[in-house]
């Protein structure tokens, strides 16, 4: 990831927690196995994310968590220059991008872009998901990167 440390950004930021209504538990745990679970709705099919107890198309309460493949294209970016936590004043930039996966009706999840932080970011190109684990973190946890193909 970087020379220093073996994570993209440096130590130090907070940890990502599920939310305390455990809706987005199912999505935590299955990154630390390296797969990507988003909401789908069991009436109408159709997947969402950011997590919610209902569906978006259909209003049905028949939510549940599906395997989707962590490959998609940049829908967008941003390349940070400007520290946005005290852990991050002297790393910089980084890019962070919202990436759009086709086989789950266009559901855009937003990441990090692993890589040089100078290098062009063409809308449309294709990532995919690399998993960063964060072991001795307390709970441990997973990250979900992106990387261009």
């Amino acid at each position: 990831m970087n020379g220093s440390h073996p994570h993209y950004l440096r130590p130090g930021l907070p940890a990502p927690r599920p939310a305390r209504d455990g809706l987005d538990a199912p999505f935590w745990s299955a990154l630390r196995e390296e797969q990507l679970l988003l909401q789908r709705c069991g009436t109408c099919q159709r997947w969402q994310w950011g997590p919610e107890w209902i569906c978006h198309g259909c209003h049905s309460f028949d939510m549940v968590y599906e395997a989707v493949e962590p490959v998609g294209q940049i829908f967008s970016f941003e390349r940070v220059w400007h520290p946005v936590h005290r852990a991050l004043v002297d790393q910089g930039p980084y890019i962070v991008v919202l990436v759009e996966l086709p086989t789950a009706d266009n559901v855009r999840l937003v990441g990090n872009l692993l890589g040089d932080p100078r290098q062009p970011v063409p809308i449309g190109a294709n990532v995919s998901g690399i998993f960063e684990h964060h072991s001795d973190a307390d709970p441990p946890y997973t990250l979900l990167q992106w990387r261009l193909t």
